[in-house]
């Protein structure tokens, strides 16, 4: 049962992701000119190449926000990843404690101690 809503969680945050991946692209080409326009803006002396750095600073900043959609497969993608992980580490578990070569040994020396 638990395998069953780990697999619809992870279905309906990979159609989210899918749905969203646009919205992605676009957030991360407008941040990355907004992060080269910003530090080109650091960089300039004149006023009027702050001005130009500065209008293209807020074009790209209109971009990003407008992206904000993205935020939702961001978190479709973090969701997903987190299925992923118990999915594969409610399995593990259960391998770990059947081949522990320990686990009869002890039971073993629990009855040998009580004789």
């Amino acid at each position: 049962m638990k395998k069953l809503g780990l697999l619809i969680a992870g279905g309906i945050a990979a159609m989210v992701l899918i749905s969203n991946l646009g919205p992605i692209v676009g957030l991360a080409v407008s941040a990355a000119i907004l992060y080269f326009v910003f530090k080109q803006f650091l960089k300039a002396e004149s006023t009027m190449a702050k001005i130009g750095y500065g209008i293209i600073g807020f074009i790209a900043l209109m971009a990003t926000a407008s992206n904000f959609p993205a935020i939702l497969g961001l978190a479709a993608a973090y969701v997903l990843y987190l299925v992923y992980k118990k999915w594969n580490d409610s399995g593990s578990r259960v391998m770990e404690e059947d081949n522990d070569p320990f686990a009869s040994f002890e039971k073993q020396w629990a009855e040998l101690n009580r004789n």
